[in-house]
């Protein structure tokens, strides 16, 4: 079983950027400069780094390393646990490795919020954040926090930055390129088999990461199946439409009717 997953995964878990958890968590952000939701909030151009480190120690810690609110990967997990699975995601709220699933079976191919990276790579290094982080969001005041706590390269001394794939400034570091080899790795081996490959959430910014290889993977091997669960844009080209199954609905109440379905089978 193959698994790609995408933004619809988390916002199903309660992992939404707009609304009433973006007040939430940004209402003076929001009451101040503006901004509507965390995503364009990640991109305002912040007169200084306490301001810009302010925001970001904050969409970290709430969307990192914070539990998704509702119990969707939970669900997941009890779906695949026991079963030969590997996760491709665009996801970066690395929710997955919080909610208990293997981390030698993820492969997160956009960069994590709980990494950063140089500003302008003087080397393909990341570092962790989760304590820095923690430290930013305790002391910040008026939104911003304390020119001292502003991460440097410890290497060059630049700014840090986020280690997500928004430029050809990415750093693919080598805890990427090992998940990228056991993801090839998990592909060779199965290569003919029987195999699942499960989309769940996966809009249409990046369909040449998980969308299109799994429905190219899916025509080339007579034994595959694809599935795919989406709320409004689930579907399948023609030429796998009998290898195909897709499900225009929630996924937090796809995914609990099918672990129901499992229990009731299991005690009969």
């Amino acid at each position: 079983m193959v698994i790609g997953a995408g933004a619809g995964l988390s916002s199903a878990a309660g992992l939404t950027y707009s609304g009433r958890r973006f007040t939430q968590y940004f209402g003076d952000f929001q009451e101040k400069y503006g901004i509507q939701d965390m995503y364009s909030g990640g991109f305002y151009p912040f007169q200084s780094l306490e301001e810009y480190w302010a925001w970001w120690s904050r969409q970290i810690l709430v969307n990192r390393y914070t539990r998704a609110p509702l119990p969707v990967y939970d669900t997941l997990l009890s779906l695949v646990q026991g079963q030969d699975y590997f996760v491709l995601t665009t996801n970066v709220d690395h929710q997955f490795q919080l909610s208990g699933f293997d981390k030698h079976r993820l492969f997160y191919t956009q960069g994590d919020y709980g990494l950063w990276q140089c500003s302008k790579p003087c080397c393909q290094v990341t570092y962790d954040n989760e304590s820095a982080v923690r430290q930013m969001t305790a002391e910040q005041r008026e939104m911003r926090i304390p020119s001292e706590l502003v991460p440097r390269c410890p290497r060059c001394g630049r700014p840090m930055t986020m280690n997500l794939r928004v430029d050809d400034t990415f750093v693919q570091d080598e805890g990427w390129y090992a998940a990228a080899s056991r993801y090839a790795d998990f592909l060779r081996r199965h290569h003919g088999q029987r195999v699942l490959f499960w989309e769940l959430g996966v809009g249409g910014n990046t369909p040449s990461i998980i969308k299109y290889p799994f429905w190219r993977m899916t025509g080339e091997n007579p034994k595959a199946a694809y599935a795919c669960i989406n709320l409004g844009s689930a579907s399948a080209p023609p030429a796998i439409r009998g290898q195909a199954v897709c499900i225009q609905g929630e996924i937090r109440a796809v995914l609990e009717s099918l672990a129901s379905a499992g229990t009731a089978a299991a005690g009969e």
